[in-house]
């Protein structure tokens, strides 16, 4: 009789049980954005705010803007923050690596305390579905026989796609306009309009608006599923699979306890189902690193990154 009375309790604990596994905050969470809305960083949140409510039910996610400068103005003033575990800031790699060499920003790298990176979204050119550009071959022979010619739009200056934009002008020896918007949201309205040739962006504007812009080329290992008949760079003749990381950061004033619930709970979010499907039918690729990875992940993407740096000509005077 008593085992049986220990297995009913066992199972009446087993639903708190499994709760008290996710770290709730005990408070409304404050997510700070570095981009205006629209963009992946926003549309990211956005996820991750629906399955946090449903884990955490009676907690908020309350999403801010603080968009400027590439992401550089909510990330100069990050620390500015209270350090309470519930004041959380979106964060981008390469960003916090190129801007800071490049000199123009109020941070530096040091100043910005990632505890979650948790996805990751690989470089694509796009142009306005209504171009006459059809196909990447079209793009190479028009940008050469009009250098300098076709301009393409970015997220940021010194961000991902700008080093992308480079990157693709030096690989194909060929000369494009790189034009910088505040976030890919902003953005989207002069590619789709074709008020700009087309743009060196991410996965999933082009999946969100696929019927608006034409990818040309991914630059991931193997076609994406959900455009398969979109080359690879490597495909291309470059081997070449990148794009940018998103991640959460919070002020260096947090305690290491609180870092490490928000952590994670950042983790937890990823491995929801829900969280699973809604990043892959948006063209993001999720990703694990927290804190305990975290110093040589870090380490390892600022020497890859510096090294990307000097080639584009950051930092010198």
């Amino acid at each position: 009789m008593k085992k049986l009375i220990y297995a009913i309790a066992l199972a009446a604990l087993s639903p708190l049980a499994s709760a008290q596994q996710v770290p709730c905050p005990d408070k409304n969470v404050m997510y700070w954005q570095a981009f205006p809305p629209g963009g992946e960083s926003d549309l990211s949140a956005r996820h991750q705010q629906v399955v946090l409510k449903k884990k955490c039910a009676g907690i908020e996610t309350i999403i801010q803007y603080k968009a400027g400068a590439g992401g550089a103005l909510m990330w100069s003033q990050m620390n500015q923050l209270p350090g309470d575990g519930v004041n959380v800031v979106g964060v981008n790699l390469p960003h916090i690596v190129f801007q800071p060499i490049e000199g123009q920003v109020q941070y530096k790298t040091a100043d910005v305390t990632p505890v979650f990176w948790f996805h990751f979204t690989p470089d694509i050119l796009v142009v306005p579905a209504q171009s006459e550009i059809r196909n990447f071959q079209d793009f190479i022979r028009a940008a050469k026989a009009s250098p300098g010619k076709i301009s393409l739009g970015g997220s940021g200056q010194f961000s991902a796609n700008h080093a992308a934009h480079e990157r693709l002008d030096a690989a194909f020896g060929i000369k494009t306009l790189y034009v910088p918007f505040k976030g890919t949201g902003d953005m989207a309205t002069s590619v789709m309009g074709a008020q700009i040739g087309g743009a060196m962006t991410y996965t999933p504007f082009a999946i969100t608006n696929k019927e608006r812009i034409r990818p040309l080329a991914v630059a991931m290992d193997k076609r994406h599923p959900l455009m398969p008949d979109v080359p690879t760079f490597k495909e291309l003749g470059v081997d070449w699979v990148d794009g940018a990381y998103r991640g959460i950061g919070v002020p260096k004033s947090t305690p290491p306890d609180a870092r490490k619930r928000l952590s994670d709970l950042w983790r937890a979010l990823n491995s929801d189902p829900e969280m699973k499907d809604l990043a892959a039918r948006n063209g993001f690729e999720l990703l694990n690193v927290g804190l305990e990875d975290m110093e040589g992940f870090m380490a390892s993407k600022t020497k890859l990154y510096t090294e990307g740096a000097a080639r584009m000509g950051l930092g010198k005077k």
